[in-house]
């Protein structure tokens, strides 16, 4: 289409010629454009229903926490919208009642489950990229990443029995001479935040180290190299090169945690609970799901889920503003 001409002259060329199009396109009715675009939009159809119908349809329920729902036969609509409109008094109410325990629970399985369940998939990352043998390295990772498939109603009573007061940690703890009698984890309200926190670890860890050693392998070889060349050991590589390179899937995975740091998980909160342990086991998520499903306070637990999303996403932000300040590895 275009001639033999300097490389500056052809490109000027190819951009006036696209402006130019563009334009002509831009001329056209809607509904010719519409019309001769048809078949894109039809492959978007099922996107689109899935995103309106799926993702925004059901976020008319979040009015729910600011009236007084009672489901009738009248309709899911029409009961909604016809219900006498209360304002903040559930989010007053919940501050006011539970907030305090709720919180302490969540925050604390969380930070637990945060100090542990963070670092060591960058530790085992750094460790199997060290690791020279292919077959051990496929094993272990395989290994580490088989929990993460696994659901949490079989972990919960992998769990449930291994700490048991005949399972194997109490064996193992008072055959070992450690203990003279077994201890009733699951009994103990302060226990379950650490085994919580074990179990979310355990489970997750393999997931994210894959992530890391994704991002491990686009490091440069040539780096690796040069610093061979400058006398590095593997641990001066790994300090000065690997973890450096791989700091902005850190931060981008740590502004996400932070942003859950609310969502300690529901289902294995509610699998490895039991009533003796309440105080110290009901999360935001359990608390919700009480008042909101079992006891019928659809308003109520629609406020309290609100709390925790509208939270989690200031977290988000302001993890996520501090990251871009530090090294500009902000998540957006």
């Amino acid at each position: 289409m275009f001639p033999a001409l300097p490389f500056r002259a052809a490109t000027l060329i190819r951009r006036n010629f696209m402006k130019q199009n563009v334009k002509t396109i831009n001329k056209k009715p809607l509904g010719k454009r519409l019309w001769n675009q048809q078949y894109l939009y039809l492959l978007m159809l099922p996107a689109l229903f899935w995103v309106i119908f799926i993702c925004y349809a059901p976020m008319t329920g979040i009015y729910m926490a600011f009236c007084n729902y009672t489901p009738t036969t009248n309709g899911y609509f029409k009961d909604l919208f016809g219900a006498p409109f209360v304002g903040m008094e559930w989010f007053k109410y919940f501050f006011q009642t539970d907030f305090i325990s709720i919180m302490r629970n969540t925050l604390a399985t969380s930070l637990l489950t945060l100090l542990f369940s963070f670092p060591f998939p960058i530790i085992i990352a750094l460790c199997l990229n060290e690791v020279k043998s292919v077959k051990t390295k496929k094993f272990v990772q395989t290994a580490s990443y088989l929990p993460y498939f696994i659901s949490w109603v079989i972990a919960a009573n992998i769990f449930l029995t291994m700490l048991s007061s005949d399972g194997v940690v109490n064996n193992l703890l008072m055959g070992l001479h450690i203990t003279k009698e077994p201890i009733l984890f699951f009994q103990k309200g302060p226990y379950f935040w650490w085994i919580i926190a074990f179990a979310n670890t355990w489970k997750g860890m393999g997931y994210n180290a894959i992530i890391y050693l994704a991002a491990i392998s686009g490091i440069d070889p040539g780096l690796y190299e040069a610093a061979e060349v400058d006398g590095a050991n593997r641990w001066q590589k790994m300090l000065h090169i690997t973890l450096p390179t791989i700091r902005p899937t850190i931060c981008i995975l740590l502004i996400l945690a932070i942003g859950g740091i609310l969502s300690t998980g529901f289902e294995q909160q509610l699998l490895l609970q039991n009533d003796s342990i309440l105080a110290y086991s009901d999360v935001l998520d359990t608390y919700a799901y009480r008042y909101g499903m079992k006891n019928g306070m659809y308003s109520y637990g629609t406020a309290v889920g609100l709390f925790k999303s509208v939270v989690s996403f200031i977290l988000v932000l302001g993890a996520n503003g501090i990251t871009r300040k530090i090294n500009d590895s902000a998540l957006f």
